[in-house]
C-alpha cells in the first residue's frame, strides 16, 4: 500500500506525540535536581539510539557524522537546548503549565518559518497566534502570583526551540537529521556537566529512580525519531500541530498517578489556547482539501 507524503507526515507525528505524554509523569517520579535529571536525559538516549544508529547504518556509521554539517549541527544544539528549557520549566512549575506553553509549538513553528525560510503561514495562523498570546498573558499572571513565571517562561523557550529545530530539519528537508539526533543526546549530556555542583549524586539513584530513567531514555528515543523524519513530508508547523495531544494527556497522566492538579486559570488559559489551535487546525484541514485537486 503506497502512503502519500502527508500520510506519512501525519503517521509519524502522531505517533511520536502518542509515546511521549508520560514523559513529564517520568520526570516526576525519577524526582532528581533539574541538572542530573537532564544528565540522564542525555546519557540513556544517545545509549538507545548509538545502538540503534549502529545497526542502521553498519559500514557507513562513523560516514553519517562525517557529513552532519551545519544544518545538523544546529539542529542539535536547539534539540539540546529544548530539553534543557523543558526539564527546567517542569521543575519550576505544573506540568500542565508547561504544557500549555509547549502547545505553542506550531505557532512559533509558524512565526520562525516565515522569519527565515519564508515559508509563510496564512493570515488565520496570525490572528491564533495574537489570540494564544493573549492567552498566554492571562497564565504568566497567574504563575507571578504563584512564583511559577520562571517554570512559564522556560516552558515557552521549550517550544521557540522545538520549532527552531523542526524549520531546520522542513529547511534541510532531503537531509538525513538522524545522526544529528544522537548528536542532540550528546549535548544533552555534555550541558549539566557544567552546572553539576558534586557528581556523587549521579551514582546514588536507587533501583526505583533506576528503572523510571531507562523508560523515560527509551520513551523519548522513538518520538524524537519520528518527529525528526516527519517535516521531510508535511510543513514543520502541521508537525507541531501534534503536541498539543501531549498538552491534554500529560497532566492527565500526572494527575492520575501522583494527583498534582494545575490552577483553576491554568485550565481556563488552556482550554482558550487548545480550542482556538483546534479551530485553526481544523479549518486549515478543510482548506486543504478544498484546494487538492478533484479527481
Amino acid at each position: 500500500m503506497n502512503f502519500t507524503d502527508k500520510q506519512k507526515g501525519i503517521a509519524l507525528s502522531l505517533i511520536g506525540v502518542l509515546i511521549i505524554t508520560p514523559d513529564s509523569l517520568f520526570i516526576r517520579l525519577i524526582n532528581l535536581p533539574s541538572w542530573e535529571l537532564l544528565f540522564y536525559r542525555g546519557l540513556v538516549p544517545f545509549f538507545f539510539l548509538f545502538i540503534f544508529l549502529l545497526l542502521y547504518y553498519k559500514k557507513i556509521f562513523l560516514h553519517s557524522f562525517i557529513i552532519v554539517g551545519i544544518s545538523g549541527l544546529l539542529y542539535a544544539l536547539l534539540v539540546a537546548l529544548g530539553n534543557t528549557a523543558f526539564v527546567i520549566s517542569i521543575q519550576n512549575t505544573n506540568v500542565a503549565n508547561t504544557l500549555i506553553m509547549i502547545a505553542l509549538t506550531p505557532l512559533a513553528t509558524g512565526m520562525l518559518s516565515a522569519i527565515f525560510i519564508k515559508e509563510y503561514p496564512s493570515k488565520r495562523m496570525w490572528l491564533t497566534i495574537i489570540a494564544c498570546f493573549l492567552a498566554i498573558l492571562f497564565i504568566f499572571y497567574d504563575s507571578y502570583k504563584g512564583n511559577r513565571l520562571l517554570g512559564d517562561f522556560f516552558g515557552l523557550l521549550t517550544a521557540i526551540f522545538i520549532g527552531g529545530s523542526a524549520v531546520v530539519v522542513r529547511y534541510s528537508k532531503s537531509f538525513d537529521f538522524l545522526p544529528a539526533l544522537l548528536i542532540a543526546k550528546l549535548f544533552t549530556l555534555l550541558i549539566p556537566i557544567l552546572f553539576i555542583q558534586s557528581f556523587s549524586g549521579l551514582f546514588t539513584i536507587n533501583s526505583q529512580q533506576f528503572y523510571f530513567i531507562l523508560l523515560m531514555g527509551l520513551f523519548l528515543v522513538i518520538p524524537l525519531a519520528c518527529m525528526t523524519i516527519a517535516p521531510r513530508y508535511i510543513p514543520a508547523y502541521e508537525v507541531e500541530i501534534f503536541f498539543v495531544l501531549e498538552t491534554i494527556l500529560g497532566p492527565i497522566w500526572v494527575w492520575m498517578v501522583i494527583n498534582e492538579e494545575p490552577t483553576t486559570k491554568t485550565i481556563i488559559g488552556g482550554i482558550v489556547i487548545m480550542f482556538i489551535i483546534f479551530v485553526h487546525t481544523l479549518m486549515e484541514l478543510r482548506q486543504n482539501k478544498k484546494n487538492q485537486p478533484q479527481i
